[in-house]
């Protein structure tokens, strides 16, 4: 797992690299191709459910699914979503981040920031014996102090040797959650924020969702393991925004 998450964290800098304005989605797409074949890997999300793209790429108000297409031409002022799932020698690294194209306005940024801050917040809570629920609900806790929203419909997720294993990982603390952490165990914590409302839909091609109110999304995602310490990021990168020092409280 840790040998899959570092390549999975390196196809995700590298594809990450690509983007900039006037590329298609798709070039995009084909370069994370080549990225994830040179290192004697597979997509983990080709062909899953019948995904048909390499990576899930998607813009401004898409969240998560978006498929890379010639006709997506990227512009200044885009944020760009790219998550790249690998299997490399029958095990899974998972990540992803949001990108800015060019100058973008300082509210877009303060949505960025929130989205990596609360992946934060909730990896310092993947230790030995404790809480799932916790962990789910720094998430939330760091997002909506900024005013921003988290996406119910969609998860994180345990991962190992299949892309979506138990437990599920939830942005929010879910009063049902019961489960213990332990050391071990290996989850894909995936912050998914809207500048909005939390609900989304799902387009036409059965996978892309979007926000309701068309307001742009953020998704910011690791592969993280659990340990009696401080926890273990498989798939650790620079960050992409800097931190923002918050007073305590409720």
């Amino acid at each position: 797992m840790r040998r899959a998450g570092r390549t999975a964290a390196e196809v995700l800098r590298l594809t990450a690299a690509e983007v900039k304005a006037g590329i298609s989605t798709a070039e995009i797409d084909r370069r994370a191709a080549e990225l994830i074949r040179e290192r004697g890997c597979t997509s983990a999300f080709l062909g899953y459910r019948n995904f048909p793209g390499t990576i899930c790429i998607s813009l401004n108000d898409e969240v998560v699914h978006g498929i890379g297409r010639a006709s997506r031409i990227l512009r200044d002022g885009d944020i760009v979503k790219i998550d790249v799932g690998i299997f490399q020698d029958g095990w899974v690294g998972d990540n992803a981040l949001t990108i800015p194209v060019g100058e973008v306005p300082a509210e877009t940024w303060r949505l960025l920031q929130a989205a990596e801050d609360s992946l934060d917040a909730a990896i310092s809570l993947a230790r030995h014996n404790g809480s799932l629920r916790d962990l789910c609900g720094a998430v939330e806790k760091v997002v909506t102090r900024r005013g921003f929203s988290v996406v119910r419909q969609f998860v994180g997720h345990g991962v190992g040797r299949r892309l979506h294993e138990e437990p599920q990982v939830p942005n929010w603390a879910d009063p049902g959650i019961r489960t213990k952490l332990k050391a071990g165990m290996i989850l894909a914590i995936e912050p998914m924020i809207n500048a909005g409302r939390g609900k989304t839909r799902t387009l036409a091609d059965n996978w892309t969702a979007v926000t309701i109110d068309g307001k742009a999304s953020a998704h910011f995602e690791h592969t993280v393991l659990v340990t009696h310490g401080d926890p273990e990021i498989l798939t650790a990168r620079e960050r992409l925004t800097q931190p923002l020092e918050e007073s305590g409280g409720g």
